[in-house]
């Protein structure tokens, strides 16, 4: 199948071409000829889905752009209150027509009409949010949705002194793969002593989250927010125990290779006592890996990687770039993190991320890469709640790319020493994330499930949570402060809640992806394109089934997966 990334913007039929959002008032007849509208047949059913579908992405679109610009200047008022505005003033009178306009769909008898196989995950989404509906939760999630930003203004205005120059904490985590192992140690104290400076301002920003969110659960019938934000983010094909398991199984299968790898770095480095700020170091002697040293050059050289795969991966980052849908290097008032933003109508999306010349950086640029391939060949299907696919596949999208593009990493090493080091240190990483991810996913759940809990409490689970996940062969003394408050770097915790367990079920889809791109680079390619391009039209397992891939998060499933990555490892 031929595939091209010259992706045009949806055109409209329902909407004048040249209308903008700028009030409800303008807004409110297009629901209310949706929520009028006569249904007389399966043709006018479809029909009317065409048309809320369309009205769907056109305020999806924008409220993406007010997070985008928002997100790319965290300084700018007018930004700030642009998306406040949408989120306190538009959004709460969106959402009850959206409840009316989903049970008059259910409601239909021509609903029953619609081919299973292309609407069965649509309907049970449909299905679920009305479920979900309750009028009391409107003006707390439009808080919500405001008070989430707030971890990315805090963070923004982060920066530290080095050697007489301001860094962004961002570009300072390059100083901790300095051969110098006095400058590590004294750049990891400063960017933590930093941290703790808000410490406080974002303790009370997350309390603050936590009780709004716990409401939201109570309000919905469920006794706490993990039961009401399972069923929200569609989670029908496993359940908290699932995550348990999985939890159980970092421990028992990824924690000794963990601590085999850190064994290895204290030997390599020559050390008795191996330090965080070690973690990251190379020998004296050997320079830290500096892949680009510009946005663009990174830009380029990642095209030209996603090239060597398939031409058409390379044509939507060029198509990004042509429309101005990058915004790569970290700087000063920029919100933390990365991500590929999905635009519901243009349909190339938007990758904003923090570069600061690292490998990590190769690693989240062609993670969001594949995210936003995703977003190209999901986007002509039919409906835009077809292209709202679940988030484990769409983390699948991700991290099977950072594993497909490191046979194409000579762009960004041209000494085969250093290209060896890079795919090393990256699969390092596909392991060592784990019992993050198992931490942060273990936190959320025992801080949403004892939501009365005092500041003291919730600082004893999470040391506690946190030590079941480090590794013994680190010596973090006299840094208990600085771990107290670890978990509070993690966007996800204060903006996506419940988000992270995805990571770890899509790490394992991602590693299945490899090992098929290793036997049979073509076939694997071709099954990652040919369960992305179904968006959300296929049940989770379904999806990755199409690819190939078992949907399974068994101990022993693990243990096979992590064994692989290591022969892997000492191949190389």
């Amino acid at each position: 199948m031929q595939y091209s990334a010259d992706i045009k913007k949806l055109p409209r039929h329902f909407l004048p071409h040249d209308f903008i959002i700028t009030n409800w008032e303008s807004l409110e007849p297009y629901f209310r000829d949706l929520d009028e509208r006569a249904l007389r047949s399966p043709g006018e059913l479809e029909q009317w889905l065409k048309d809320a579908s369309e009205l769907e992405a056109v305020i999806s679109e924008d409220a993406c752009w007010r997070q985008i610009k928002m997100t790319c200047d965290t300084e700018n008022k007018e930004l700030e209150e642009s998306f406040t505005f949408f989120m306190m003033e538009i959004q709460p009178k969106i959402q009850p027509y959206s409840d009316k306009l989903n049970k008059k769909l259910i409601a239909s008898p021509f609903s029953k009409q619609l081919a299973p196989e292309k609407y069965f995950t649509y309907l049970r989404n449909v299905r679920k949010n009305i479920e979900l509906f309750r009028e009391a939760n409107i003006p707390l999630q439009a808080e919500l949705s405001v008070m989430q930003q707030q971890f990315g203004i805090i963070s923004g205005k982060m920066t530290v002194d080095i050697n007489g120059q301001e860094y962004t904490l961002q570009q300072a985590t390059r100083f901790l793969e300095d051969p110098d192992r006095n400058l590590r140690e004294e750049v990891y104290h400063k960017i933590n002593q930093r941290r703790l400076q808000d410490k406080e301002e974002l303790n009370t920003l997350f309390s603050s989250l936590l009780q709004k969110r716990h409401q939201v659960g109570l309000n919905t019938g469920f006794t706490n927010f993990s039961d009401y934000r399972f069923v929200e983010l569609g989670r029908f094909d496993y359940s908290k125990e699932d995550c348990f398991q999985f939890h159980e199984a970092v421990k028992l299968h990824v924690m000794p290779l963990v601590n085999q790898l850190y064994e290895s770095k204290k030997k390599k480095l020559g050390l008795d006592v191996l330090r965080p700020w070690d973690i990251d170091a190379e020998p004296a002697g050997i320079k830290p890996l500096r892949p680009f040293k510009t946005s663009e050059e990174l830009t380029e050289k990642t095209i030209a990687c996603f090239d060597e795969m398939r031409p058409f991966f390379g044509d939507c980052l060029r198509k990004m770039k042509a429309m101005g849908h990058l915004d790569l290097e970290s700087r000063k008032g920029k919100a933390p993190g990365g991500y590929n933003c999905p635009l519901a109508e243009s349909g190339a999306p938007f990758i904003f991320m923090n570069a600061a010349g690292q490998l990590d950086d190769v690693t989240t640029m062609v993670h969001e890469g594949g995210h936003a391939i995703h977003s190209f060949l999901a986007h002509e299907l039919e409906l835009t709640g077809f292209k709202e696919y679940p988030t484990e596949i769409a983390e699948v999208a991700s991290m099977a790319m950072e594993l497909f593009s490191m046979n194409h990493w000579e762009v960004f090493f041209d000494d085969k020493d250093e290209l060896r080091r890079a795919k090393e240190q990256q699969l390092e990483r596909v392991i060592t994330i784990f019992p993050w991810i198992a931490t942060i996913d273990k936190f959320q759940h025992w801080v949403y499930e004892n939501p009365e809990h005092t500041l003291a409490e919730r600082t004893i689970q999470w040391l506690n949570i946190l030590e079941e996940f480090s590794s013994l062969v680190i010596n973090f003394d006299g840094l208990d402060e600085y771990r107290s408050y670890a978990w509070q770097r993690q966007l996800h915790l204060y903006e996506v809640p419940f988000y992270y367990i995805e990571y770890g079920i899509a790490q394992l889809g991602a590693i299945g992806l490899w090992q098929q791109y290793k036997q049979n680079r073509d076939a694997a390619l071709t099954n990652y394109m040919t369960a992305l391009r179904l968006g959300g039209t296929r049940t989770l397992p379904e999806l990755f089934k199409a690819a190939d891939l078992v949907f399974d998060l068994s101990p022993k499933h693990i243990n096979q997966l992590m064994r692989f990555v290591k022969q892997e490892m000492d191949s190389l």
